[in-house]
Parts: structure tokens; C-alpha cells; sequence
């Protein structure tokens, strides 16, 4: 007879814990020292705007999004949590060592770096939905330290071997993010949850505090698109970049709800469709925002990544699941990888029918090479991961107690008294 109680993780989880921070804080007190002159103090306000807009999204976004089941709210809020503090800290450490800083010997940490930081932490929470409800928190951790290391070496070769632009380079995010975790929910597929776990379900109150989170990251998405854009050197593009972004999300909006309509049997919207695929658009233009100039454009890549998107969710989800065993919860693949392989393909387009001959065919190698090197990065080292956390040693949960909070969070009132 299976146990009654998921395996405790009292000796893992706290001794992981104390370990990285004890290791964060020692390399802080050697390596990292706070910026201490500001370029200028406007600049920096502006900046710190941005930055709580992106905190926000971290923390309130994706926490709220995460609450869509019906029994995992207190785990997808509360390990989105930990994921991202923990995945911040390591974030502005892996970006200070690897990418190019004015101060050899230290870490200086400012608004950018910080800002930087976060949205490396945001494409550990994109791998974190791909799995969302089948891992343990200490399984979680272990993923989302690889996966930023991975993703701030993928930017180190971006930026050291094809001179990429950095803000291309971290807008990559989306699609390593995406295709990290999918690798890793591949890897660690179970039988148990085929072909659909029977507390894998949504309601009423859970698909609402769902859509804050949907709502938080729609409204401050073209802070996210904008922060790394200076603001003295590039103000056009600065104000290309939030105009377009917000014009792109409006479009994706619209036809979510439409293609959900559309696509349903009942002729009835999808609330799952309308909590993602009204993201899409923000993923795609971000991917192609140094290329658009023209409002028309950047309308057009909401359009076509919400559609694929919406798409996606109603016909992929379950095709990935009965033909590569690969169990995406949260749909990332559709949401992030889909949409921002689309913002590629648009900056690789508009790009050469801005130029002609050698550039362009020189420019097409590089944005090929680009892509290649983020896919098959995230690829190796998600597979990779998903063996590592395939150990037993980290106490995986049962099939019967995923998509479950009860496995890792006190309940007072199902406490039965003897």
C-alpha cells in the first residue's frame, strides 16, 4: 500500500537553502560593492520606476499566474517566490563574473544590473511552469540555479563570439527559458499524470487570481520590453519599444478571446487561452522590438503570435503529451518558445529587406547562428538537468500527490485530532 503522506523534504530543503545562501553571501562580501555614483539622479529614478514595474512582474505576475490549479495556489505562489529571490541573487553574481563590466575585479551593483538580474529570474520562472506542480522545491531550486547559469553563459557567447547586441541577447530569454523546461519535463515525465492527472483542473476562484496575474504582467509588459533601453542614447527607440509593445498586447488580447471562441466546441472563451495567449504578443515584439519601427508591424506580430498561441493551447498540449511524453503544464512552449521563435523570424525579415546583397546575406548567418546556439544551449543543458533532478536522492513527489499542497504546505484546519 502506497505511504498516506508525501516524502518530507525537512532534510533537504533547509540544508540546500542555508547552503546557497551562506555561498551567496561570502561571494557577495569579496565581489559585490553598490554603485555609488549615479550617471544622473533622474536617470535614476526612471530607472527604479522601471525596475519596480519588473518586480512586479516577477513577483506578482507570474506568483498570481501560477495559482490556476485548483489544489497547487499555495505552492505556485509560493515557490515562484523562492525561485525568484533565490534566482535574482545568483543572477547579478553569474552576470558581474561572465558579461562585460566597467570594474574588472568587482561587482558593482546598480539599477541595470538589478534589472538584468531579474529578467535572467524570469526565464528560470518560464522553465518552472513547464514543470509546474510535478517537482519538489528543493528540485526547483537546483533547476533554476542551472538554468540562469545557463542562460547568462548562452548571452556570454551571444555577446563574446557574434558581437549580438545585449538586449537581443537577454530578450532571448523566452526561448531558452521555454525550451529548458520543456526538456526537463521530458526528462522527468511520468506515467502517473497520462493522459491527464485528476487534479490538474482549474476553477472559479483559482482562474481569477489566475487573471491578476495576467493582468499585472499585461500592464507593465513594455516595462519589461523598454528597461535596458537607455534613455539618453536610444529615446526613439525607447518610446518605439513601449508603443509598440503595448499596441502588440492589444492586438493579442483580441484574438486570444476570439480564437478561443472560435476554436471551442461549445463556441464558449477558454479562460486558460485568454490568461496566456493575451502575453504572446509582448513575447514576439520583445524577441523583434530593435527592429520594428513602424506601429503596423508590431500589430501584425501580436496578431499572428496570439493566434498561433491560442492554437497551440487547444490542439498542441495534448499532441505533446500522447506523442513525445513531454507534459508541458503550464504550456510554456506556446506562450514563450512559439511567440518568440515568431519575433525571430519577424527581426530576421525586417532586417533584410532593409538590406541588400552581402549584408544582408552576412546578417541572416548571424541571426541564424543566434538562434542555434540559444536552441541547442538550452536543449543540452535542460536534458542535462532533468537527469540531474531525476535522482532519487531529491525525494521526488508521488504521482498522487502532484499538482497537491498538501505535500509541502501546513493545513491547521485538515489537522485531525486524536
Amino acid at each position: 500500500m502506497a505511504p498516506q503522506y508525501a516524502p518530507s523534504l525537512r532534510s533537504r530543503l533547509p540544508l540546500v537553502a542555508f547552503l546557497l545562501e551562506t555561498i551567496f553571501i561570502l561571494l557577495f562580501v569579496f565581489f559585490v560593492k553598490i554603485e555609488q555614483h549615479e550617471s544622473d539622479s533622474k536617470l535614476f529614478i526612471r530607472s527604479y520606476a522601471e525596475f519596480q514595474d519588473i518586480h512586479v512582474m516577477i513577483f506578482m505576475g507570474f506568483g498570481f499566474l501560477a495559482t490556476f490549479l485548483v489544489r497547487y495556489g499555495f505552492s505556485g505562489s509560493g515557490f515562484n517566490m523562492l525561485l525568484a529571490a533565490m534566482a535574482v541573487q545568483w543572477a547579478v553574481l553569474m552576470n558581474g563574473f561572465l558579461l562585460p563590466q566597467r570594474h574588472r575585479r568587482e561587482i558593482h551593483i546598480s539599477m541595470k544590473s538589478v534589472i538584468e538580474a531579474e529578467l535572467c529570474a524570469a526565464s528560470a520562472l518560464v522553465a518552472m511552469g513547464a514543470v509546474h506542480g510535478k517537482t519538489n522545491p528543493v528540485q526547483l531550486l537546483l533547476m533554476a540555479l542551472v538554468e540562469v547559469t545557463g542562460f547568462v553563459i548562452n548571452q556570454w557567447i551571444l555577446r563574446t563570439l557574434l558581437r549580438a547586441d545585449p538586449l537581443y541577447s537577454i530578450m532571448m530569454l523566452h526561448i531558452f527559458g521555454a525550451l529548458f523546461g520543456v526538456m526537463v519535463s521530458w526528462v522527468l515525465h511520468r506515467e502517473g499524470i497520462n493522459p491527464k492527472h485528476e487534479k490538474e483542473k482549474i476553477d472559479r476562484s483559482t482562474g481569477l487570481f489566475a487573471m491578476f496575474g495576467t493582468l499585472f504582467l499585461w500592464m507593465f509588459w513594455p516595462s519589461f520590453n523598454s528597461a535596458l533601453v537607455s534613455h539618453r542614447w536610444e529615446r526613439e527607440l525607447k518610446l518605439t519599444v513601449i508603443y509598440g509593445t503595448y499596441l502588440s498586447l492589444a492586438v493579442s488580447v483580441v484574438m486570444a478571446m476570439s480564437v478561443s471562441m472560435l476554436t471551442s466546441s461549445k463556441g464558449k472563451m477558454n479562460m486558460v487561452h485568454i490568461q496566456s495567449s493575451a502575453l504572446s504578443g509582448g513575447v514576439a515584439i520583445g524577441v523583434a522590438m530593435t527592429a520594428v519601427h513602424a506601429p503596423w508591424i508590431a500589430m501584425v506580430i501580436g496578431f499572428c503570435a496570439a493566434l498561433l498561441s491560442a492554437l497551440g493551447f487547444q490542439y498542441m498540449k495534448d499532441h505533446m503529451l500522447f506523442a513525445f511524453e513531454c507534459h508541458d503544464t503550464c504550456s510554456v512552449l506556446n506562450v514563450h518558445a512559439i511567440p518568440g521563435i515568431l519575433g525571430w523570424f519577424a527581426h530576421l525579415f525586417i532586417r533584410l529587406a532593409s538590406n541588400e546583397g552581402t549584408i544582408a546575406v552576412r546578417f541572416a548567418v548571424y541571426h541564424i547562428c543566434v538562434l542555434l546556439i540559444t536552441v541547442c544551449m538550452s536543449l543540452v543543458i535542460g536534458t542535462a538537468t532533468g537527469l540531474f533532478l531525476k535522482l532519487s536522492f531529491w525525494r521526488p513527489q508521488q504521482d498522487s500527490k502532484c499538482f497537491d499542497d498538501q505535500a509541502f504546505w501546513e493545513f491547521p484546519n485538515l489537522v485531525v485530532h486524536k
